[in-house]
């Protein structure tokens, strides 16, 4: 899953760009790049790309952070995504430092670019809008690189390759659904399905969360993971002849997250940009 976030820099630009760099989190800075700018000097170029500016704004750049489902993708990958969301939602047009870091428990990426355009010295508008680009750019590049995302109104988030799973009829997820569905109308209670669901094959763990592992399945799967219908407390429910949460007027039945990670190794000089910008330093 892929979660973004972003906001304003109103002042001490040059303490978050250091923050971002710091090489105990990008790996030595092997995880950094930019655009436009050299990273240890991005202030003073943002600063200088600002003066040129007719409308300054109030902020002086913005942060975008990307954070991954933990062990969902290696670093590498998340940077190269990385690179590829900065580079479609600001065309171009705008400085950027961009870090990922593997300090934490999940891997995430880290984007700081100009407020004001260097190509036509436009202020950087934020909004709703702009925010929800950014999003769909990040789900969709999920998609692309079979890593997870966020859909509104759906069931909890699967990943690219697990939807063409589910769609062929092999998603482990997607069995197990089946198979509950299917046990709930013979089933007297919860234990009673859980039960009917060990002599089927299925292996059950109990714990502060029920899951079930298919005979050829590597991981348990939390029932909860399943979407709302499937809950302890929902099936329970749906057991002694409830509806399903999902099918309530006003439910949320979940979501989906796409988080995107940049990873890249740098080297000395400029690589040429292909975008007609000014050339991305890796």
């Amino acid at each position: 899953m892929a979660v973004t976030k972003t906001h304003p820099i109103k002042s001490t630009l040059k303490a978050a760009i250091d923050y971002i760099c710091n090489p105990d989190k990008t790996d030595g800075k092997l995880l950094v790049s930019s655009f436009g700018c050299a990273a240890e000097t991005a202030d003073i170029e943002f600063s200088w790309t600002r003066r040129h500016a007719i409308d300054k704004g109030t902020h002086l750049g913005r942060h975008v952070i990307q954070a991954f489902e933990p062990g969902e993708v290696s670093p590498e990958k998340a940077h190269e995504i990385g690179i590829q969301l900065a580079k479609e939602i600001l065309g171009g047009k705008y400085e950027f430092v961009l870090t990922t870091h593997i300090d934490k428990g999940h891997i995430h990426n880290r984007l700081i670019f100009n407020a004001v355009s260097f190509t036509d010295h436009k202020h950087y508008h934020s909004n709703k809008r702009s925010y929800h680009e950014i999003r769909r750019a990040s789900d969709r590049l999920c998609r692309e690189h079979g890593l997870s995302v966020i859909v509104l109104g759906r069931d909890k988030g699967k990943s690219y390759i697990e939807h063409q799973a589910a769609q062929n009829g092999t998603s482990y997820k997607a069995k197990l659904k089946a198979a509950i569905n299917r046990l709930i109308p013979v089933s007297s209670s919860l234990d009673d399905l859980l039960a009917r669901l060990q002599r089927e094959g299925y292996e059950i763990k109990r714990g502060k969360y029920v899951s079930a592992r298919a005979p050829d399945q590597e991981r348990f799967t939390r029932l909860k993971t399943l979407g709302a219908d499937y809950t302890e407390e929902a099936v329970a429910s749906r057991i002694a002849g409830g509806p399903r949460p999902s099918r309530q007027p006003g439910s949320a039945t979940g979501r989906l997250a796409c988080s995107l990670t940049f990873r890249t190794i740098s080297r000395p000089g400029r690589a040429p940009d292909t975008s007609g910008g000014r050339p991305l330093r890796i």
